[in-house]
């Protein structure tokens, strides 16, 4: 199964622009803390998401012989 990585790397991207590139301030609120805040959220996420897909990942199918016949024609 392959991860869903699409939305924590939008919000690390989302993230970084608003940590890096914006200087502006709104009544006192730090946008560059809430574009760190962003960017954290979304690297947590991504690990987390990498975790679940390698724990599927390894989950494996045990054939156990003697539950099918071969049927001859």
């Amino acid at each position: 199964m392959i991860a869903d990585a699409g939305p924590p790397l939008v919000l690390m991207a989302l993230g970084l622009i608003l940590w890096l590139a914006v200087t502006a301030t709104i009544a006192g609120i730090s946008i560059q803390t809430i574009g760190m805040i962003l960017f954290i959220v979304g690297a947590v996420w991504l690990v987390i998401e990498m975790i679940q897909a390698r724990s599927v990942a390894t989950t494996r199918v045990v054939d156990e012989p003697g539950l099918y016949r071969e049927r001859r024609l």
